[in-house]
């Protein structure tokens, strides 16, 4: 073997082991930002301890510290992580603009049933806010996916408007928040209410319920008003 054959093998060795070096970092990674999402979930970040986490992700202090420099910047790509693997969620719906009001129904589920089927997601915010957003203040990322978020709502009000069903009066931002709160606030109180009102929230017939009642509400939130009747001249 020539000289030349023995340095292309010799390159194409590297690039494996580079390939495989770099794939267990990515997995490892992973595994941290996985066991942290579920220990702060359950722990608060105050109550999510390196270590636990650590164990969760059958790793060591000192690769979450090579890999994410702080227990705070962790939890900020925690933050970042959660609503990024939303909008790649939201970003597979396909509503149709022709029917604006089903597609805004759409929406409005999606929102209720990603809430209902990821509590981690609920409790991180709700931990999160508790901290005044402090970690969400410092990511220039976070603005950019609810930049996202808005823009899948967006097409939808457009296209009711240009069909005279929506208020042309409406700020996005309104809409948006209306719905956010009418799905949030349900899951984060749930345990709360069920005590308050004596009813099972959690149960699957009072969710339905609930869906039902705030997509009607987010529906007649938007809808074009009819003209006030004309008073007939005597």
């Amino acid at each position: 073997m020539d000289a030349e054959s023995t340095l292309s093998k010799d390159r194409q060795t590297v690039t494996r082991k580079t390939g495989v070096r770099a794939q267990q970092a990515d997995q490892t990674r992973a595994r941290i930002l996985k066991a942290a999402i579920k220990i702060f979930a359950r722990d608060g970040y105050s109550g999510g301890r390196v270590e636990s986490i650590s164990q969760e992700a059958e790793s060591n202090d000192r690769m979450l510290y090579y890999y994410f420099g702080s227990k705070e910047r962790l939890f900020l790509c925690v933050l970042e992580h959660i609503y990024e693997q939303f909008n790649q969620a939201e970003g597979k719906l396909r509503l149709d603009l022709e029917h604006p009001r089903q597609a805004l129904r759409e929406l409005v589920a999606f929102v209720w049933n990603y809430y209902v089927r990821h509590p981690e997601f609920v409790a991180i915010l709700s931990i999160e806010n508790l901290h005044k957003g402090k970690h969400a203040q410092q990511s220039g990322e976070l603005r950019r996916l609810s930049g996202e978020a808005v823009g899948v709502l967006r097409p939808i009000i457009e296209a009711g408007q240009a069909q005279g069903l929506f208020r042309l009066d409406l700020d996005i931002k309104h809409v948006y928040l209306m719905i956010a709160s009418l799905c949030y606030f349900y899951n984060s109180n749930q345990h709360t209410l069920s005590s308050f009102l004596g009813e099972p929230l959690a149960d699957k017939h009072q969710r339905q319920d609930w869906l039902a009642f705030i997509s009607d509400l987010v529906i007649r939130g938007v809808l074009q008003q009819p003209a006030a009747a004309q008073p007939t001249p005597d």
